[in-house]
């Protein structure tokens, strides 16, 4: 069986889970079947593997549309693939267009949903309205929609009442072990100056509305003094978002020793590094179908702190292996809490109870290494993956 794997993101471009999920997925597929990469951006050299720059023609054109228009190129380049799958917007109609050019199923994964992300409206301007259309139109047609959650799925039959439910099917992200381990080495906090006698608080994600990093920061000024809180920061979406977490950065710093944020892409030993002596990991995201983040922070015997949204009661299981702070979002469709007070005192609440509490903190951590090894494997990613396309298919 040949498949021809389309996504935005794939080493070393990856900047969220979605690429990380391509990455893996890839990997684990090509034990068993034939695998094409066709990603975006620059030209890659792995084996099976090309990567499609965006139309020089349309440098001026808002980026959605120069992003359809490099979809073009790579689904007429996938003829001779069994199935085509695709993941994120980015991808979704280059699948479709594949799909019915070449006779062959399209499959999407839905790592999330543009209508339940308006703040990207924010970010894309009437890009948001292309990329929305792009998803739903793909949705529709494609022949077999992956959810990377069970909340993820009542969503796309939410937002999509027209898609039939046994389309869609529930195939958790993964997490693999070998990489993401305990790893007591200090290098990675003394390079930053992170004293790793105090207490850690880390965050790991993008400066994006989706991830509540805003929240996050509020929370810190009810942290005890000793605390330490490292910010391991993507790319800011927007100038808005990337002033807002500016600020606060700069009046929590006022306030507090302690306060470490990191702008750069880590290496895989320094993360495992942060993520190990971290005395809890903090995920406040507002919108999260899945979130591996959670999951790389278990299976580095961390104890998480995350709201209770999407996906991540699937993972992070309240009281066992961290815990989880209930998230009220306001009536208007925007995604924001209906009471950001509430929600930066419940956090705060939560990291201090393990702070206060370390024996419960490494008791929750060992018991979520223990759960992301058995219950989120990519071996088992694939196992269900190929599932989808063979009966889709009359390839073996």
């Amino acid at each position: 069986m040949r498949v021809d794997l389309l996504t935005r993101e794939y080493p070393p471009e990856v900047y969220g889970g979605a690429g990380v999920h391509a990455a893996e997925l890839t990997r684990a597929l090509r034990r068993r079947a034939e695998v094409w990469v066709r990603c975006f951006g620059v030209e890659r050299t792995e084996p099976g593997t090309r990567a499609y720059p965006l139309p020089g023609e349309l440098h001026e054109a808002n980026a959605a549309l120069r992003f359809l228009g490099a979809g073009l190129r790579i689904a007429a380049d996938c003829a001779g693939a069994d199935v085509v799958h695709s993941h994120t917007w980015y991808a979704n109609a280059a699948g479709q267009v594949a799909g019915r050019l070449h006779g062959i199923p399209h499959v999407m994964t839905m790592h999330s949903l543009e209508p339940l992300r308006p703040w990207k409206a924010e970010q894309l301007g009437g890009g948001y309205s292309l990329s929305s259309w792009m998803e739903r139109a793909s949705a529709a047609e494609a022949d077999a929609l992956i959810a990377v959650s069970a909340a993820m799925r009542d969503d796309i039959l939410a937002v999509y009442p027209g898609i039939p439910p046994e389309r869609v099917h529930v195939i958790h992200n993964g997490i693999d072990g070998e990489v993401y381990r305990p790893d007591l080495g200090t290098a990675a906090l003394t390079r930053f100056g992170i004293d790793p006698d105090r207490p850690i608080v880390v965050f790991v994600g993008r400066v994006t509305r989706q991830k509540g990093l805003p929240h996050l920061l509020r929370a810190a000024f009810r942290l005890p003094p000793e605390a330490q809180l490292v910010l391991c920061c993507g790319q800011p979406d927007t100038p808005e978002i990337a002033a807002e977490v500016a600020g606060l950065v700069e009046e929590l710093t006022r306030v507090r020793q302690g306060v470490f944020r990191i702008d750069e892409m880590l290496d895989g030993p320094s993360v495992r590094q942060l993520l190990t002596r971290a005395t809890v990991f903090v995920c406040p995201s507002l919108y999260e179908p899945m979130g591996i983040v959670n999951l790389e922070a278990m299976a580095c015997e961390t104890a998480v702190v995350a709201t209770a949204v999407g996906g991540i009661p699937e993972v992070v299981e309240g009281g066992r292996t961290g815990l989880l702070v209930d998230y009220e979002p306001r009536p208007d469709g925007t995604g924001e809490p209906a009471d950001p007070d509430r929600l930066a005192r419940d956090l705060a609440d939560s990291v201090n109870r393990l702070i206060e509490d370390p024996e419960l903190a490494r008791k929750l951590g060992r018991a979520g290494r223990e759960r992301a090894l058995r219950e989120f494997s990519w071996h088992e990613v694939a196992t269900r993956t190929l599932a989808v396309y063979r009966a889709l298919t009359a390839a073996p």
